[in-house]
């Protein structure tokens, strides 16, 4: 099923023609047909964490025949390239519809199946002595979802974490945010999953992929001032002494160090601050919980360091977030990191299909420049 009209397109990069091709359902019928030749674009966005990916469907009206779809239809989306198997994107519930003119067009917005209502629910739930593996668990099963942890982050035990009057989603990405994870949900399962390491749940790495500069345009890189922060100080109660409040100091790598203070800087943690620090507002119940909420936040800001964009040419609909890439074709430092993709907009109009990424760099290429 072609998706729009029958038009060969040229891939300006191998020299080939290619047809973008989509199957679009409604429940189970399949509405290619009533809606191929009205078309004038189908967006997809594909997100990290707890934001749902988003379809958006633009059709035309100009002859006034098109009837308002209902709110709550689910739409189930694969999209590809003639002669390819065509990559399931996922089911989607339509939940916003916006009609305008002239000339009349109807725009649906569906979002992610996935992001049930029971999720929105604020809750009063206490977690004592659980492991992150079972705080999942709990959330996913009440929710009619399946858990996946990621090995590293399953057997972490919080001593205590309240959920008060906070919904299942927002108690989740907290608790990421503390754990230096992402909670996402993607065709029925619940992830909790380390971020910016290109690993899923299971621990396997994710596919690689490779982006040449021949592959798109509108690339955009950009490097933030990372010495506004020379670390993250993150604070815990000292219970024999509940008057005292501890903290904790992730410092970030010098080139030099004093050999008398090597000792002290081991791992990269020490007592006290020093240089411009960000301190966390939170209070932690403990010294772990305290040393990994400090780590997670100076890892979150070097993912934020530096970041880069591109427009793929021809369209990838098998890319989603948390992929390794490769980039060559730009300038050596960023052809040298390596990149985590954060977020993919599938784009479908008469012009083809095409993908545009949004990349950080990985953690451990944050010294890149």
């Amino acid at each position: 099923m072609i998706s729009l009209p029958d038009m060969l397109k040229l891939d300006w990069v191998t020299g080939k023609t290619n047809t973008a091709v989509y199957v679009l359902s409604a429940g189970d019928k399949n509405v290619n047909a009533r809606i191929q030749s009205r078309l004038i674009s189908l967006n997809l966005t594909d997100n990290r964490g707890f934001e749902a990916d988003q379809l958006d469907i633009e059709l035309n009206d100009s002859d006034g025949l098109l009837s308002l779809p209902r709110r709550g239809t689910e739409l189930s989306l694969h999209l590809g390239w003639q002669g390819e198997s065509l990559i399931h994107k996922g089911k989607f519930i339509v939940d916003e519809i916006e009609y305008s003119g002239a000339p009349d067009k109807i725009i649906i917005r569906a979002r992610s199946a996935d992001f049930r209502a029971t999720l929105n629910i604020n809750r009063e739930v206490a977690y004592h002595q659980k492991t992150i593996s079972d705080i999942v668990h709990t959330i996913a099963v009440r929710n009619d979802l399946t858990p996946k942890v990621d090995k590293m982050l399953a057997n972490i035990i919080l001593s205590h974490i309240d959920q008060t009057g906070e919904s299942d989603c927002n108690f989740l990405t907290r608790l990421a945010k503390q754990e230096g994870a992402i909670a996402m949900i993607k065709n029925g399962y619940l992830l909790f999953i380390r971020q910016g390491q290109n690993k899923a749940a299971s621990g396997q790495s994710l596919p690689s992929v490779i982006i040449t500069r021949q592959s798109g345009d509108d690339h955009r890189f950009s490097l933030a001032d990372r010495g506004a922060y020379t670390g993250v100080s993150a604070s815990w109660l000292n219970t024999r002494n509940p008057r005292k409040k501890e903290n904790i100091t992730v410092k970030r790598k010098r080139s030099k160090t004093n050999p008398q203070q090597e000792k002290k800087k081991q791992d990269h943690y020490l007592v006290g601050s020093e240089g411009n620090v960000f301190v966390m507002k939170h209070i932690y119940a403990n010294k772990a919980n305290a040393e990994r909420a400090a780590k997670a936040e100076w890892e979150k800001i070097q993912c934020g360091v530096a970041s880069f964009s591109i427009r793929l040419a021809k369209g990838r609909p098998e890319l989603f977030p948390e992929m390794k890439v490769r980039v060559s074709g730009f300038k050596p430092e960023i052809d040298a990191a390596d990149w985590t993709l954060v977020t993919v907009t599938h784009t479908l109009n008469d012009s083809g299909l095409t993908s545009s990424l949004q990349l950080e760099v990985k953690i451990s290429d944050s010294d890149m420049i």
